[in-house]
């Protein structure tokens, strides 16, 4: 049957089908026709600002070329430390495989968190410290800091193996590259003559350095949802600075690593063995792996820390308000830090 025109409903159904398709493979052919570099390069980009797991695995699941491209060594050393934030009642042989295969294309931050876990919740000491080692090796300031804390402790070995000078050369190399605890705890090294020969003054220093840095990384986030407040103690109102944390200044908690976050929920879930205590400090979740390995409070005898950093935060945001006795007169004199180091704290 004909048209109008002259021509039949077949050509031009016919024509309206080639013009589909057509259409349809010219669509396809827009990003087939992409190199795999330029699309490597983007994929990268967007795997150093995921802000979560699903932001990748999103990728993994859109089609067949990007699934293929996402697993590529070159995105997988860009990936974020958030595309590693796996819930912890969430672990499985699947999240660890794709930990290690991050850390097997050179990236540090799947490194740590892969030997941070490995650690402490898997009790693999060897090999959770050697891939520690092989982030810090590419300059990873937490990997660094979080060895220094191994060696103040003596972590997965006995009280004598600890190795305080191999601590503060793991601190300093981590506060170089900006790390605030490790500064901190430099700072209290020095002041102490801990591992290091005592220097009152460049520990001093290193300490309002330290808070300084802190309260900078503070301020560079939105001020409307972080307030920073002062609220200064009465005995130290005069020549002190007062935007410093330590002398009144009130600044909120930062957000905590995802290995750290890992290691809380880990432990909530899953108690450590009998008389293994964790670390007191909300946003750390180290546990001991010994008994008697952390330092306890030698004010109220309630609460253990893996480190001076983490004592000196759980001090600013939770413990001064719970510590007994009141009366903190004896603690004042072992350090002249005293609102950060309020309370003393000694090895068990």
């Amino acid at each position: 049957m004909k048209t109008r025109r002259g021509t039949s409903y077949h050509c031009v159904l016919e024509y309206q089908l080639r013009r589909t398709k057509k259409l349809k493979t010219l669509q396809y052919d827009l990003f087939d026709t992409l190199p795999d570099d330029l699309v490597l390069s983007i994929l990268a980009k967007l795997a150093s600002t995921a802000s979560c797991p699903a932001d990748l695995m999103s990728l993994l699941l859109t089609c067949k070329r990007l699934n293929g491209l996402c697993t590529n060594s070159v995105v997988l050393s860009k990936a974020s430390s958030n595309c590693f934030a796996v819930k912890a009642k969430n672990w499985s042989e699947s999240s660890h495989k794709f930990l290690k295969r991050c850390s097997d294309s050179g990236n540090a931050e799947a490194s740590y968190t892969l030997g941070m876990i490995r650690f402490y919740c898997l009790e693999n000491r060897g090999s959770g410290a050697s891939y520690m080692a092989k982030a810090a090796i590419r300059c990873h300031a937490q990997a660094l800091y979080s060895l220094a804390v191994i060696q103040f402790n003596g972590s997965g070995g006995v009280k004598n193996d600890k190795d305080l000078r191999a601590g503060v050369a793991l601190c300093a190399r981590a506060a170089f590259l900006g790390h605030i605890d490790a500064l901190r705890e430099l700072g209290h090294c020095l002041q102490d003559g801990y591992g290091v020969n005592k220097n009152i003054s460049e520990g001093r220093r290193m300490l309002i350095q330290a808070n300084a840095r802190e309260l900078a990384s503070i301020l560079s986030y939105d001020v409307k949802e972080r307030r920073v407040t002062w609220d200064p103690l009465p005995h130290l109102v005069g020549p002190v600075c007062p935007l410093l944390s330590d002398f009144g200044c009130n600044i909120p908690a930062q957000e905590p690593h995802p290995a750290n976050k890992f290691l809380s929920e880990w432990f909530k879930e899953r108690k450590p063995g009998p008389e293994i205590r964790l670390c007191s400090h909300d946003g750390c979740g180290r546990p001991e792996t010994r008994r008697h390995e952390f330092r306890r409070c030698s004010v109220c005898g309630d609460v253990n820390y893996c480190s001076r950093a983490c004592q000196a935060l759980d001090w600013k945001l939770r413990h001064k308000m719970v510590c007994r006795p009141a009366n903190l007169a004896g603690a004042v004199e072992f350090n002249m830090n005293v609102i950060e180091d309020g309370v003393m704290v000694v090895d068990s």
